[in-house]
């Protein structure tokens, strides 16, 4: 090269090296001016070689920015690295500019197959952009502190904020007049600048660079040998000195030699907005992509028409800004840009311009402002000519298919399983969900339904999903087929009765049938090698749920429900015994069990029951029976820990097997005089603990509370301190409403013996130990009115 061109600006005799800050608008607008004014032979990027073949795809009807390349290593996909551009990316211009006007265009940078294997060599995340910016150093280890150039140069010009330097001097800057040196201007300047960094600092902290830029050089001294002296270069900032600096091929391909490799495949894929800016971990460099894209497409008047997107926001979400706010806040923003000495109004004027005009002052408007439009959550496009993996054209087409759009924003799906499109769309999400492709997530239902028919996801598209579909690709080519391998390879691998049960109710969520004789065998073989009581109440409540689906998904569950029932007779021999001799944390993990596997008992026995049949009257039935024979096990035995007996006593009262005479007769035992405290209020915590509905029943049964306060008051002070955090976990768990009307029960104390006014012996208000029918038989009309419903008038 000339030394006419080691500042980047162009030259007679030389290649044009214009440095840029990767996603610019500023720099996008100065970049097309310098290639409207030089018309170089051929245009040079900064970027992987992988790349060249698919870059006439940018030309592409369909393609629309935000995009990136996707590079992945083939024999490990998660293994892999972005390069994103935005409509205001200055490579994304000088790409269109090129084939616009059918120039030659290159990446230059160094392959992916090497960059790739130097991610893996220095330990970086799978997953994550391989940042051009910000690469470690080899090893993982830094030389020096890094550089921030544009900080530095900020610093320099007495400038606190860089954003807000790089703002005023490029991105403010109108565009480019049509004389070359005026087109040429910025890059020459911010070369200089570089220069004089480079020259200060050296690589600033990334070592890795100087190979990057040996290659890079290599590149550019190929494309010189083809197409002259008339050749752009579209690169950052910082690499335009070591571009222009003189060196030999030798010593360039000295600084590549014994680079490691991997085999690697590229593609465009969707980005969004988000994942530009720098909050999310992609190192892209810029805090308001949204922003940044309305400089960029805003021909003129960039600040009124900001503020009209802003008002239009904030009308859609029916806060009342008129036409007259507009013009307010767009005066607002220019007068505190001309007080602060700026050239146009920027993001900081604007927005405290919109905060005291349109929000009269709330910062809480602005948070959606910064989410919506500051951020911005658009999602690109590509075109279906791209190259893509088997699953990834399969998952196209199922969404197609089921309309079922990827997006960026949050939003969510209720399905009616009973539709044949609803259930196709659960299908396919929890297929997704198996190969670790997280699109969707489960989410409780708006309707409140508690039927199996209805089901509610929350779907957001995350470009990275991507990078999972490829990784998911190793098990077949159609999301149905690749959900079935898994599931089958999983089922062979898991050493956890409970990971099998899981899996189990999986396959019959995302309708794998081919899959549930593999994944039956081996949870049988399982459940028959189990012998921990510990394994089988986890294992049992998936099983059980799983049973629900045969109705509404149309899956054959008898294979299943025969090995649920197998393990519910196992567990009812096995429980008495293992709940002797725990400490308190195993305590409650039994505990939690014993929840566990009453609920999914009552699955099965529902399950189980034809319509209009007694449930006692079946097979199952007879379980029930066994099991409510083992509660009552577990409430009589002193050696069983007093959180399992006060559970298994409030389960019994709950379904009826237990009066409410015995319920208190059982209380009284285990707040005797004679039982330690700490032991007691487990028993409590049991009875009455957490979301169990424990407070109402102490408030519409006396008998009870009054035992429990009568235990408290004669707990020792020298242990009450440590009955206190259980009593505290107990108690807090309950509504507002229902401590404070304890506390209004026990203050009053109990009712004395005849107080009460309605005939009965009892001196407990509330329900008492029998039904009173005239109570009963005036409530019923309000119930009908509630209800809309006619009462029956024959009865």
């Amino acid at each position: 090269m000339s030394g006419q061109n080691t500042t980047g600006a162009v030259a007679v005799a030389g290649p044009l090296l214009l440095g840029v800050r990767h996603h610019g608008p500023g720099s996008a607008r100065a970049v097309r001016a310098a290639l409207d004014a030089a018309r170089p032979a051929a245009v040079l990027i900064e970027g992987p070689p992988e790349g060249d073949a698919l870059l006439p795809l940018a030309a592409d009807p369909q393609m629309r920015p935000p995009v990136a390349l996707l590079a992945h290593a083939v024999d490990d996909p998660g293994r892999a690295a972005f390069w994103p551009l935005a409509e205001f990316s200055p490579e994304w211009v000088a790409i269109r500019w090129a084939l616009a006007h059918d120039v030659p265009v290159r990446f230059i940078d160094l392959p992916a197959t090497h960059s790739l294997a130097l991610k893996e060599t220095h330990g970086d995340q799978p997953g994550e952009q391989l940042d051009e910016e910000s690469a470690p150093a080899p090893g993982g280890e830094e030389a020096t502190p890094r550089v921030d150039p544009i900080r530095v140069l900020a610093e320099t010009a007495g400038y606190d904020d860089p954003e807000r330097w790089w703002e005023d001097v490029v991105e403010h800057r109108s565009p480019a007049a049509d004389a070359t040196v005026d087109a040429l201007a910025p890059f020459t300047a911010l070369a200089e600048a570089m220069t004089a960094l480079r020259e200060a600092y050296g690589d600033g902290g990334h070592p890795r660079d100087a190979v990057r830029e040996a290659y890079m050089r290599i590149q550019l001294r190929t494309a010189r040998k083809e197409f002259g002296d008339a050749v752009a270069v579209v690169c950052g900032a910082w690499h335009v000195p070591a571009l222009a600096a003189r060196t030999t091929l030798a010593a360039d391909r000295a600084l590549l030699k014994g680079l490691p490799k991997v085999k690697a495949e590229m593609t465009w894929v969707p980005w969004t907005h988000r994942r530009l800016a720098r909050h999310s971990g992609y190192g892209a460099g810029i805090d308001s992509p949204g922003w940044y894209g309305h400089l960029f497409g805003a021909a003129d008047r960039p600040i009124e028409r900001w503020m009209t997107k802003v008002a239009g926001l904030l009308r859609e979400e029916d806060r009342f800004v008129s036409t007259a706010h507009v013009i307010e806040a767009v005066r607002l923003a220019e007068t505190l840009a001309a007080m602060r000495g700026r050239p146009l109004a920027g993001l900081s004027e604007t927005t405290d311009a919109v905060r005291a005009v349109m929000c009269e002052g709330s910062d809480v408007p602005l948070a959606l402002i910064q989410d919506r439009l500051v951020v911005g959550e658009t999602l690109g496009e590509v075109p279906d000519s791209a190259p893509a993996v088997p699953l990834q054209r399969d998952l196209t087409r199922s969404q197609r298919t089921l309309r079922l759009k990827p997006e960026a924003l949050e939003k969510e799906l209720d399905l009616d399983l009973r539709k044949e499109t609803d259930a196709a769309k659960s299908r396919l999400l929890h297929r997704l969900r198996l190969l670790s492709i997280g699109w969707g997530e489960p989410a409780e239902s708006q309707s409140r339904s508690t039927g199996t028919f209805r089901e509610s996801w929350r779907l957001r598209w995350e470009p990275e999903l991507h990078v999972r579909v490829a990784e998911a690709g190793v098990w077949g080519t159609t999301v149905a087929t690749a959900a079935t391998a898994k599931a089958e390879s999983q089922a062979l691998a898991a050493t956890a009765l409970s990971e099998v049960t899981a899996l189990a109710e999986h396959c019959l969520l995302a309708g794998l049938p081919e899959a549930l004789p593999v994944v039956m065998k081996a949870l049988a073989d399982r459940a028959a090698l189990d012998a921990d009581v510990g394994h089988l109440a986890d294992a049992l409540p998936a099983l059980a749920r799983s049973l629900r689906y045969g109705d509404v998904r149309s899956t054959d569950t008898a294979a299943l429900a025969e090995v649920a029932a197998g393990l519910a007779e196992r567990i009812c021999v096995g429980l008495p015994p293992a709940c002797t001799g725990l400490d308190a944390d195993g305590a409650e993990a039994l505990r939690r069990q014993v929840d566990g596997v009453h609920s999914a008992i009552g699955l099965l026995v529902a399950g189980a029951t034809p319509a209009g049949a007694e449930a006692e009257a079946t097979p199952a039935g007879g379980l029930r029976d066994r099991w409510g024979a083992v509660l009552r096990k577990l409430a009589g035995r002193d050696t069983v820990a007093g959180i399992i007996r006060g559970r298994a006593t409030r389960l019994l009262l709950d379904e009826g097997r237990l009066t409410e005479d015995e319920a208190a007769r059982l209380m009284g035992l285990a707040l005797s005089p004679g039982t330690p405290p700490t032991d007691a209020a487990a028993w409590i915590e049991g009875f009455v603990g957490g979301a169990s509905g424990g407070g109402m029943l102490l408030v519409h049964d006396e008998r009870l509370l009054s035992l429990v306060d009568a235990w408290l008051t004669g707990v020792p002070a020298d242990t009450f301190t440590d009955v206190l955090p259980l009593l505290r976990r107990t108690f807090s768990a309950y509504e507002p409403g229902v401590r404070r009307t304890l506390g209004e029960l026990v203050r009053r104390g109990p009712v004395p013996e005849g107080a009460r006014n309605d005939g009965t012996d009892h001196a407990y208000p509330g329900f008492g130990p029998g039904l009173d029918q005239d109570r009963a038989d005036a409530l019923e009309p309000v119930l009908h009115l509630l209800l809309g419903r006619t009462p029956d008038r024959r009865r």
